[in-house]
């Protein structure tokens, strides 16, 4: 194992395939503006480092970075890697993750549009990020007390869980498959359109036009406020435990609602049940 201790590197790819590397209180920044700091490296551990240019993590195996930063500037920071763990740090520059696997982030904060497309088997627990396109076609996730804002996050995923999460975005879960939102909040407009086999349970769901174009669509104990135009030609499972502003034409399945201001059933396949009625 090499050690390198309060040094500053800013030449191009100054670590270039290095192997057993922990580098802490180090600086990547500098007047030569170098990338790819840890290209083609394995077994790196970044502690207390500071990371103001682009690419570092690229192509890279077994990858810790604790109690880190990475600027604005910090481009597209980790790419094409495997085994990553994330603790204590944030990752503030656009396109932070891509294309990755094995990957675990814990108590981090991310700033970051377009944050871990086309990723793979990813946890993610006591954590908060900011970003447009957030994990899109992403699949094997578990996110755990995960604050997340921005739009369009979660597009495409499969095969992923999220409990105790505050979720803020618009137009998320879109083409989603096989999720599971438990214990959680969920404020945006068009919910989960065009989604097969999403499930919330015991959730509160927030905003206009929720959860069209669904298929296998299940909500278990749920609440919905300021949902208008809900479920349309979806399949859906329902149990709400709040009133609904309007239902308009779910293609089949059940819904139970205490109180519906309007219902539009032009064709009748789906058996809404009102309390209230």
């Amino acid at each position: 194992m090499i050690f390198l201790n309060d040094l500053t590197f800013d030449e191009e790819r100054a670590l270039y395939g290095s192997n057993g590397v922990t580098a802490e209180n180090c600086r990547f920044d500098g007047p030569q503006d170098g990338e790819s700091a840890f290209k083609e490296s394995s077994d790196i551990n970044a502690v207390n480092c500071y990371f103001n240019l682009r690419y570092p993590f690229w192509h890279d195996t077994n990858v810790t970075v604790e109690d880190c930063e990475m600027t604005p500037l910090c481009r597209a920071a980790l790419w094409y890697s495997d085994g990553i763990k994330i603790k204590g740090s944030r990752l503030f520059g656009i396109k932070a993750l891509r294309e990755c696997s094995d990957i675990s982030i814990e108590n981090s904060e991310i700033r970051s549009a377009e944050f871990g497309w086309f990723c793979k088997n990813a946890s993610v627990k006591e954590s908060s990020a900011e970003g447009e396109y957030f994990m899109l076609r992403s699949r094997d996730m578990c996110y755990l007390n995960f604050t997340l804002k921005g739009k369009y996050s979660f597009q495409y995923i499969e095969n992923c869980t999220f409990d105790g999460c505050n979720l803020d975005t618009k137009d998320a879960f879109w083409h989603a498959k096989g999720v599971t939102v438990k214990n959680s909040t969920v404020r945006g407009e068009y919910l989960g359109w065009y989604s097969e086999n999403l499930t919330f349970e015991n959730c509160i769901i927030i905003g206009t036009q929720p959860l069209c174009y669904c298929k296998g669509l299940r909500l278990i104990n749920c609440e919905m406020h300021g949902c208008d135009l809900a479920f349309e030609k979806s399949e859906v499972i329902a149990d709400i435990i709040t009133p609904v502003i309007s239902i308009k034409n779910p293609s089949g399945g059940q819904i139970s609602v205490p109180a519906v201001d309007k219902i539009i059933d032009d064709n009748g396949t789906c058996d809404i049940r009102v309390a209230s009625l």
